[in-house]
């Protein structure tokens, strides 16, 4: 069998659990299996070398940005490497050059396009463990390109598809997919298995167990995902196609507090302007989530919209610069807000869910400013210091054991 393993930054945060991680992969290896690793870098590092960067220049350019965050992967591989030769097994660590693997050029958040495999096959060919750094890949122009924060999830996947592994394992420093996060909802059940719409979703809203585009490459290749504890050995949650399992309502509650809401106040009412303004956001790869427009007054109307936080400062900038092409007489922002949203497959066929998600937050007392909705999934906008109260009254509304 040809296994592809991801251990994430927690669980390679220090000698001794870079050693766990080595030992849990030569267990499979001892039994005749290829290996490969995929790792992130070791506990905090990428936030330090983040906090290093804005204290040396707020507004780094993103590719510097990219040139400095990818050393964090390649301490972690060589690092695990060495521990497999400690422990008498042959074993090599690759970088995103000597793979190589190739991605778009969009510095900060690029996506595969490629992956050659002739270099990891020639090491498994020499039966050596094979460690190679997430997170990050080369563009067209050489240059070192990052996937965005977790995706060495999305690179354990890339690869597992390049190479046709018969298993995808993602460790974490959770068990399994929760319907919630346990640290907001202590009661939160762990879910045996789950489709990939679901965890796609959920990953996009903010659970943090899978990053969204790895889930959307294992659904395209169809790679099967076991997500599984680094530290304990303990069944895990399987992501696929198709549950076996009797479809739940809703499969889980998420929050997502890293978003920004921008409103384009008091652009006119007519056909192409709301063209205009997500087509300038397209072209710079900037993801807009909740949309609301109001109804047309005076000849004119408002937009509004969500968008990551980290992408905030770069939106208002390119809708200030081209103010010229919409026309509008303020623009407004707030971080202060939070995503909270119900996920499951279950809904497509059962009324009520979002009436039932409504009363919830109406009995703890949160507003709902926005409102999107999918056909599996229903997402609020709220405000961000209410986002915990809302994910336990909504999860306690539809996944209750009483």
């Amino acid at each position: 069998m040809l296994i592809v393993k991801k251990f994430g930054g927690s669980s390679v945060a220090d000698k001794d659990r870079i050693y766990n991680v080595v030992e849990r992969c030569i267990e499979d290896y001892e039994k005749g299996n290829d290996v490969v690793v995929v790792l992130s870098a070791m506990g905090k590092t990428t936030d330090g070398l983040l906090a290093q960067a804005a204290d040396m220049n707020p507004d780094a350019p993103k590719r510097e940005l990219d040139m400095l965050l990818a050393t964090g992967e390649q301490v972690s591989v060589a690092m695990a490497a060495m521990a497999c030769s400690a422990k008498g097994v042959p074993a090599i660590s690759l970088n995103a050059f000597q793979v190589a693997m190739h991605t778009t050029s969009t510095y900060g958040n690029s996506r595969f396009k490629r992956i050659d495999t002739e270099r990891i096959r020639h090491e498994l060919d020499s039966r050596k463990i094979v460690f190679v750094t997430g997170f990050q890949g080369i563009n067209k122009y050489d240059d070192l390109t990052t996937l965005g924060r977790g995706g060495s999830d999305t690179t354990a996947v890339a690869l597992a598809a390049a190479l046709r592994a018969d298993a995808c394992e993602i460790y974490t420093d959770v068990d399994g997919v929760y319907t919630a996060d346990p640290r907001v909802v202590p009661d939160a059940k762990k879910l045996k298995e789950i489709t990939y719409d679901e965890m796609l979703e959920m990953a996009t809203l903010g659970a943090k167990v899978l990053h969204n585009r790895s889930v959307e490459l294992a659904k395209k290749y169809g790679v099967q995902l076991v997500v599984l504890s680094s530290f304990d050995k303990v069944e895990g949650t399987v992501v696929k196609e198709v549950t076996k399992l009797e479809q739940m309502l809703v499969s889980g509650v998420t929050a997502d507090k890293n978003a920004a809401r921008i409103a384009i106040m008091g652009v006119a009412d007519e056909p192409g302007i709301a063209f205009r303004v997500f087509d300038l956001l397209a072209a710079k790869n900037i993801n807009v989530d909740v949309i609301l427009q109001s109804i047309g007054r005076d000849g004119t109307k408002d937009i509004s919209f969500t968008v990551n936080t980290t992408d905030l400062k770069d939106a208002v900038r390119l809708l200030e610069e081209n103010n010229d092409k919409i026309n509008c007489q303020e623009i407004l922002t707030d971080e202060n807000v939070a995503k909270v949203s119900v996920v499951g497959a279950g809904m497509q066929s059962n009324t009520g869910v979002a009436a039932g998600m409504f009363e919830a937050l109406y009995g703890v007392g949160v507003n709902i400013r926005m409102i999107s909705t999918s056909e599996i999934r229903i997402t609020v906008l709220i405000d961000e210091a209410d986002a915990d109260k809302a994910v336990r009254a909504v999860h306690d509304k539809f996944l209750s054991e009483d």
